[in-house]
């Protein structure tokens, strides 16, 4: 089996302080790079992997056998992976793409939200799910139990894009690093209501009228909102080692924010313009002394692809042989 997801861009929780019962809320978009993982039967459980992933497949494997009684004897391969920590989503893909392998392979007839739910996905925002699920544009309604619903999911304009930079800073936290700043940050009510403003009567008709430019300006401005719920967690508005990159994305994209903990940051393009804005943001970034991996982030608008092996192979053989 293989499994191949999207990574995501968060783009900010609404309401922390749940104003009307139903805490942060999120919005996001799909794009492409994320995990490719293959699993098979085993004889034991092994794991082929780097880093943190080893332990977030291995607890994973052990929830879905806990939970569906699925066994634990599988050969689990990270043959591509998603940087742990940098605000692009890679615990919720790799733990979901490791479920649903499982679940494929023993034929289990279980959703991807009932999958997150039980493995403690989910807790703060659904972003992550849905993106896993349908990839494009998501936003989700808030914490209230079980996992947040799905309450607008768009296509993202293929023609748009993301300059993405992920500086080579110090990562974000990890989950048990969040768990006490997410139960003790309170938001702001006003800052909420001009978040939600902005996304329904802003955000929203400028996706569906592909209006690149104002969704831009309305992106930028709930980013800056966004921050105003978290500034005493991360030292401003966003992180104080990322401004000068934000600076210039500002000056020179559509608009720009500050994924999740970060340290990646992003600016919305046409991807015809990817080229000369990065080499451009190549020359700032070396002025300034910063390193960083500059990329293009193409919008995804499917959730994960999970094929069988033998179908990956054919498809494989046709592609050489074409």
């Amino acid at each position: 089996m293989i499994i191949r997801t999207p990574r995501r861009l968060h783009l900010g929780l609404i309401d922390p302080s749940a104003t009307f019962g139903r805490r942060f809320g999120s919005l996001g978009i799909a794009l492409e790079g994320g995990y490719e993982v293959k699993i098979v039967e085993g004889e034991t459980m092994k794991v082929v992997a780097e880093g943190e992933d080893v332990k977030t497949i291995e607890k994973t494997v052990k929830r879905m056998n806990l939970k569906y009684s699925t066994g634990v004897n599988f050969l689990i391969e990270v043959k591509k992976s998603i940087p742990r920590h940098v605000g692009l989503g890679s615990t919720t893909q790799l733990t979901l793409a490791t479920a649903v392998g499982i679940a494929r392979l023993r034929n289990l007839k279980v959703s991807i939200e009932e999958l997150a739910e039980h493995l403690k996905r989910g807790r703060n925002s659904g972003t992550g799910i849905y993106a896993f699920k349908y990839g494009g544009f998501v936003v989700d309604g808030g914490v209230k139990e079980g996992i947040p619903p799905l309450i607008f999911r768009e296509e993202f304009p293929e023609e748009w894009g993301f300059l993405l930079v992920i500086p080579e800073l110090r990562p974000g936290p990890d989950e048990e690093e969040e768990k006490p700043l997410m139960d003790a940050v309170i938001g702001r009510t006003d800052v909420a209501m001009e978040i939600s403003h902005r996304i329904l009567l802003g955000l929203l008709p400028a996706l569906k009228e592909r209006d690149v430019k104002t969704f831009g300006e309305h992106l930028s401005a709930i980013q800056q909102l966004v921050g105003k719920h978290f500034e005493a967690y991360q030292g401003g508005e966003f992180r104080e080692d990322v401004k000068l990159i934000l600076d210039w994305l500002n000056e020179n994209t559509y608009g720009a924010g500050q994924s999740s903990w970060g340290p990646t940051v992003y600016g919305l393009i046409r991807r015809g313009e990817f080229r000369r804005l990065s080499v451009e943001l190549y020359d700032y970034l070396r002025e300034h002394g910063i390193k960083a991996n500059i990329e293009l982030g193409t919008p995804r608008n499917r959730g994960a692809d999970v094929v069988s092996e033998n179908v990956f192979l054919e498809r494989l053989i046709r592609s050489v042989a074409g």
